[in-house]
């Protein structure tokens, strides 16, 4: 018996499991794939490459630093320099490669995963969970990371209320015989590598592995049905209209059809089920927000739950995961439906209009700031109710220079660290709960306590005891 089961070995799955296991918690992964999907290009975006760090797995990322970022493809590049961190750019990686950083840690410290294990039933009660997967299996808690068609939260019986879908799209993985001055020969800003044509759009990237990634759709109001079958013929069809005659379709690898249709679950936590990443919310796939919001899920749901299994954690820590994270969610979805109005096929003249009112508004730094934020979650400010007041509580911690380093090197295990920048003790009976690191920098303030996640919990020159207790408990009794 495992502390955890998790459902689903994507991204989220796996940064959940990482992040528990590194922290002591015994976790078994159960994934439905025996393999990987369709090749997917991802974007990392600035905070969820500061959260790697922060365990040091961005060194073990290929170099990949991508193109800047982009709001609905509108051709202004966004400028990340201004929150201070050092990834401002997206960086440019696979699924694949991030999965197998994110799968080697968990791995690492003890996790274990399953492959080839449809979940088919999901029972709790006061103790914990049982989950049938071929045989069954149980935990004192599970976290649904299954994605948007989540078999746990259909088997709970969970409303996902939303909106539902208004267009269909087609992604494809790829091989060209031939191509055409049409066809970008290099993965460029949004706003390059998209096209238009009657009746079909498209999005067409060279793969770092080789091959193309085809994203295409219709214009029209002949939409294909979500789960119709793909067939070479639409996609060379597609290929033709959008790319020319001279681009000729080699092979289709693999293929899949998603929607613009965006759902959130009213609630992330039932009792001992919890949920995650695209089980808890979709949206339409504009800016790669996806992949991002769920390892940021991840990184903040794992920290809490390993407390709370390890009886240190005060009451209901568990419960501000929702607290947090569906507010983030949400204003995701909220974003990515005024992209929508961007990127619709077959404009409008207002529409257009529109477009370049907001294009001259992003050329300028406080727009261009916000949406950055926005969009990477470097922005994200959670309340911290014990806190004096200080510009930046809430927030994510910067990663400054210290005398030892950066600060993102000491935070590897995954613990709490209470900086300290002056001479101070830490607290008794939180010596084995909190790292406390005495350094140096130019700051006005001697003490910083930083949650696991990376955000600040607190700073001040004097006593953290009842910051140190809100998030991490009271403290042991010393023998």
């Amino acid at each position: 018996m495992s502390e955890v089961l998790i459902i689903g070995a994507g991204p989220t799955g796996l940064a959940t499991a990482a992040e528990l296991a590194l922290a002591g918690i015994t976790v078994t992964v159960l994934e439905s794939r025996t393999g990987q999907d369709i090749p997917r290009p991802v974007g990392l975006q600035p905070r969820t490459a500061e959260l790697l760090d922060l365990r040091g797995l961005m060194a073990r990322l290929p170099d990949g630093e991508g193109p800047v970022g982009h709001f609905a493809g509108l051709p202004v590049p966004l400028d990340y320099e201004a929150w201070g961190t050092r990834h401002p750019r997206v960086t440019r990686t696979s699924q694949a490669q991030l999965e197998r950083v994110l799968e080697d840690q968990a791995v690492k410290h003890g996790a274990v995963i399953l492959r080839g294990r449809e979940v088919t039933g999901v029972e709790q009660d006061e103790t914990g969970v049982t989950v049938r997967a071929g045989r069954e299996f149980r935990s004192r808690y599970l976290v649904a990371c299954d994605g948007g068609h989540s078999a746990v939260r259909k088997l709970l019986g969970l409303e996902f209320p939303g909106r539902t879908e208004t267009y269909v799209a087609t992604m494809a993985h790829l091989t060209l015989e031939t191509t055409s001055e049409l066809v970008p020969k290099q993965a460029n800003h949004f706003s390059e590598v998209t096209r238009q044509v009657p009746g079909h759009w498209a999005m067409l990237t060279p793969l770092p592995e080789g091959g193309h990634r085809f994203v295409f759709g219709s214009s029209t109001a002949d939409q294909p049905r979500r789960d119709a079958p793909i067939t070479e013929t639409e996609v060379r069809t597609a290929l033709t209209a959008l790319y020319g005659d001279e681009t000729r379709l080699g092979e289709v690898h693999a293929a899949s059809r998603f929607s613009d249709a965006t759902r959130q679950l009213e609630h992330y936590r039932h009792h001992r089920v919890l949920f995650a990443g695209d089980a808890a919310h979709i949206h339409p796939p504009l800016g790669g927000q996806g992949l991002n919001l769920g390892v940021q899920d991840a990184f903040n749901l794992s920290w809490k739950l390993a407390a709370t299994l390890h009886g240190t954690a005060p009451t209901g820590l568990l419960d501000t995961y929702e607290t947090e994270r569906h507010p983030a969610a949400a204003r995701t979805l909220h974003h990515t439906a005024a992209q929508r109005v961007f990127t619709a096929p077959n404009r409008t003249e207002n529409t257009e209009a529109l477009r370049e009112i907001f294009i001259d508004l992003l050329r300028g730094p406080e727009a261009n700031r916000h949406i950055t934020g926005l969009l990477s979650g470097l922005d994200l400010r959670h309340p911290m109710p014990t806190a004096p007041d200080h510009p930046l509580l809430g927030l994510r911690m910067p990663d400054l220079d210290l005398a030892t380093g950066p600060l993102s090197a000491l935070m590897h295990d995954g613990r709490p660290l209470l900086l300290d920048l002056g001479n101070h003790e830490i607290p008794q009976g939180y010596q084995d709960r909190v790292n406390h690191i005495r350094t140096t920098t130019t700051t006005h303030h001697d003490l910083y306590l930083i949650r696991p996640d990376g955000h600040l919990s607190w700073a001040g020159h004097t006593n953290p005891t009842p910051a140190l207790a809100h998030w991490f408990g009271a403290p042991a009794k010393c023998p």
